[in-house]
């Protein structure tokens, strides 16, 4: 599940599996919609599924990303590719800014 928007109001389903080259693929699904007493599912009619693929490219020694959002009734509606690098950093426990931190949590069983 991802929390999106700037007060994290849109919780999404995610649906997690390994390709064939073995790197991620994302599928997002169903979406809610929670500020203070409302909650309701939020139609994906006026909304996008996105997929998305991340790998290692051996060859060019960095990381890819293919993302692709469409909706069922209007087609694609935006995407984008491309590649990035990572730097691994040890951090010390509890050194994570808060201002990074996620605005809201929930407790899964």
């Amino acid at each position: 599940m991802d929390y999106l928007g700037t007060h994290q109001h849109l919780a999404v389903d995610l649906e997690l599996t390994v390709d064939s080259r073995g790197g991620l693929q994302i599928r997002s699904g169903e979406q809610r919609f929670y500020e203070g007493p409302v909650a309701f599912t939020f139609p994906l009619l006026f909304s996008g599924v996105a997929n998305v693929s991340e790998w290692y490219d051996d060859a060019a020694g960095r990381f890819r990303i293919e993302v692709a959002v469409h909706n069922r009734r209007w087609g694609p509606l935006f995407g984008y590719r491309g590649s990035f690098d990572v730097e691994w950093r040890e951090a010390p426990p509890g050194s994570t800014p808060t201002a990074i931190l996620p605005v809201r949590e929930e407790r899964r069983e």
